[in-house]
């Protein structure tokens, strides 16, 4: 016993030592990797409340330990116990009131929903925080600039703290959070779409101004593939959603309207006003495609034109941690993106600042530049940064508690539900808005720069 003791302890120094260094160890140009680390652990806490917390604390007889307890002494130590015994009475006590003082033994719904949005809305407080703290700074001489990029040990204590409280916020609170998280959703996709119209239009215009035929022949065969690719899917949502013997006349609207979407985007950008690219507008088409294909999955699974999951239903423990990886993976891209790209922000100085610049940049001169304590300008908004993470935390909320309508089977997915139908058909209807808007505005409007 005393030696498993002793290594027990030796191990947890360990972890510690190793834990201190590797924080130590982030500087500026890991800082931005350190704030997605801490991001992906707290979507990672959420699914682990709601795949391995509510069994386990069901297992727990809080009914029992809420009866009066009969205190021990044993010197200075105090003990609570009754029929569950010495040993486990205190920790189990503590366990079951710190769920926010659960009358009965918290159910699964409560960790599918309130559980998930109680995490999230500790991460939406922390980044809401540093947004704010971080408003206003404009070169990296500023004392706040070595906030953003160090005291890391300090920055992840208060998360966990401020995330451990939001346990014990009441409920009123937390319904209110979950209702703001559905607009703070919607403008957080809505920063997704102008991502990634802002990446296909320089992605055009930087093979363009290499005035090679090269260039332009790759141009031509991304654009054929993109099509290829998007009919091909198109055919095999019509196979899927619309089985034959079933009235499936909204999986047919949704998929006819992103077919008649991806002409209407080939015949403005080829317009002789426009004078637009193929490249755009087949890429476009294809997220399109995709949305149509992603909102149709998140059909409930008993519904009768999900063809693609109505013979299935259950989801392995692999395909859920599958699609929370794959969420995990565009939500922080988007956050990080979002926080340097200058297309959403500006830098507080140049209206283009950072727009050249790669994601996490590896400059020597910037190096050259802190040796000699040259102050530089930022190269992206701190601010901002931190709260295209607090809409990235509401979002990851929205997408774990099915739009918070976790009734049935769908609450025991991730991302399946009516709502989450909805939400991808109106991101798809907004890429669309903001697509043909980005091609039109500069004839409408030519003496405004676009």
């Amino acid at each position: 016993m005393w030696a498993a003791s002793c290594l027990a302890s030796c191990c947890a120094a360990c972890a510690c030592e190793a834990c201190r260094t590797a924080v130590g160890s982030i500087g500026r140009r890991s800082a931005r990797i350190a704030y997605c680390g801490l991001f992906a652990l707290s979507l990672f806490a959420s699914w682990a409340l709601r795949e391995v917390a509510a069994p386990l604390l069901q297992s727990i007889p809080c009914e029992r330990l809420r009866n009066p307890f009969r205190v021990i002494r044993f010197g200075s130590f105090f003990f609570l116990s009754k029929s569950i015994g010495i040993s486990h009475g205190a920790p189990l006590a503590a366990i079951c009131a710190g769920i926010n003082h659960f009358h009965k033994t918290p159910d699964r719904e409560w960790f599918e929903t309130d559980a998930v949005l109680r995490v999230s809305l500790g991460n939406f407080v922390f980044f809401t925080i540093l947004a704010i703290i971080m408003a206003g700074i404009k070169d990296q001489k500023d004392p706040r600039d070595k906030i953003h990029h160090g005291g890391w040990m300090a920055k992840i204590f208060c998360w966990v703290v401020i995330v451990f409280l939001m346990f014990f916020v009441p409920n009123g609170v937390v319904s209110f959070y979950e209702s703001i998280s559905k607009f703070g959703s919607g403008l957080f996709l809505l920063v997704q779409v102008v991502l990634l119209l802002d990446f296909v239009h320089g992605w055009n215009e930087n093979w363009v101004a290499k005035d090679e035929q090269f260039w332009y022949m790759a141009l031509l065969v991304v654009s054929v593939v993109c099509y290829i690719v998007t009919f091909s899917f198109s055919g095999l949502l019509f196979h899927w959603f619309t089985p034959s013997g079933h009235d499936c006349g909204i999986n047919l609207f949704f998929i006819v309207f992103t077919l008649i979407l991806v002409f209407v985007f080939a015949i403005v950008a080829l317009h002789p006003k426009i004078n637009g690219s193929l490249l755009p507008a087949s890429v476009i088409a294809l997220y399109c495609t995709y949305l149509c294909y992603s909102g149709l999955s998140s059909e409930p699974r008993d519904y009768e034109c999900n063809g693609l999951h109505n013979h299935s239903k259950a989801v392995s423990t692999g395909s859920l941690s599958l699609g929370l990886l794959t969420t995990i993976l565009s939500v922080v891209y988007s956050a990080v993106r979002a926080g340097s790209s200058a297309t959403v922000l500006s830098a507080p100085d140049s209206p283009r600042a950072g727009a050249d610049k790669p994601l996490l940049p590896f400059s020597k001169a910037d190096e050259e530049a802190e040796k000699k304590d040259v102050p530089r300008p930022v190269t992206y908004s701190y601010s901002f940064f931190h709260l295209i993470f607090s809409l990235a935390s509401m979002y990851s909320a929205m997408l774990l508690t099915g739009w918070s309508t976790s009734v049935g089977e769908s609450g025991k997915l991730v991302d399946v539900g009516w709502p989450s139908v909805w939400v991808r058909i109106a991101t798809q209807w907004a890429t669309a808005g903001l697509y043909i808007w980005s091609l039109v505005a500069p004839l409408l409007f030519p003496d405004r720069e676009f």
